[in-house]
């Protein structure tokens, strides 16, 4: 019988995650694979996740800031899943003994208060149904090897989520100019990135009303409850070698978290 790649592919991701080995570029195993095919082995892994309890706490948006485009070789968004099994507590412990290659970004949070769902979904209609907006890290780890990703390698790969942590912090969005955040993420208390919430695609909320537009042929929703996470404004940053990493963001606070374990691959530097 000839191989399904997606079942192939979700197979190499999941056991990459299990095992903390990352997996040789899905793009290079399938030269042919296209974006469809990559968020259906993302759907495959989500679900496969779903039947073994987990549930879905919301989505990030990847790859929005022109300087993670350029990093990682791309040149349009992504999306995955959340899980309620990826946050992790502010002001708590980042262990990296169950990751493989982490990287770590700061970025606003959404928190839904009404249900969003597109198409023709705009900025203004995120505004509306956003209860607060929060500091947030993303931890990024690619089961990739080397992050030797396409689009397509880091869509099936959930978008390369891994961890989340929301800041304690909560503020309305109609309270703070969204648009306009300068944002300092801090190693062991050396700025080692900045940039500003403009740079995520004009303004956060267009980042949402992006997602929200791109599930709908799917028939999918943004849920009320849910995390919404529009992208990062700044590069990503390895975070090996740090111990205690801060996110600011002006007029929403920050978000902080130390540093425990060794990840699988230790021979970079931050």
């Amino acid at each position: 019988m000839k191989e399904n790649p997606i079942d192939r592919c979700a197979s190499l991701l999941a056991q990459a995650e299990a095992s903390r080995q990352p997996a040789a570029p899905l793009t290079e195993l399938y030269p042919n694979l296209a974006l469809r095919d990559a968020y259906a082995v993302q759907q495959f892994n989500i679900e496969r996740r779903l039947k073994a309890g987990e549930t879905i706490r919301g989505h990030k948006i990847g790859l929005t800031a022109r300087a993670m485009q350029i990093k990682f070789g791309v040149n349009e968004p992504d999306y995955g899943h959340l899980l309620n099994t990826m946050f992790i507590a502010d002001r708590g412990e980042l262990d990296l003994s169950g990751l493989i290659d982490p990287q770590i970004e700061v970025e606003p949070a959404f928190v839904l208060k009404s249900r969003l769902m597109g198409p023709n979904l705009t900025a203004e209609a995120v505004l509306a149904a956003t209860d607060y907006v929060c500091v947030c890290f993303e931890v990024i780890d690619s089961r990739i090897e080397d992050w030797r990703i396409k689009l397509q390698d880091t869509v099936a790969d959930n978008g390369s989520s891994a961890l989340v942590a929301l800041s304690e912090k909560r503020i309305r969005p109609d309270r703070v100019v969204l648009d306009d955040l300068d944002t300092v993420l801090e190693f062991d208390g050396r700025v080692v990135e900045t940039g500003n919430s403009k740079d995520i695609l004009g303004h956060p909320a267009n980042g949402i009303a992006w997602l929200g537009n791109a599930l709908a042929p799917y028939g999918i929703a943004l849920e009320a409850g849910h995390v919404v996470l529009p992208g990062t404004c700044t590069k990503s940053r390895r975070v090996i070698g740090t111990k205690n990493i801060r996110g600011h963001m002006q007029g929403l606070g920050e978000v902080v978290l130390n540093i425990v374990g060794k990840p699988t691959v230790t021979k970079f530097a931050s």
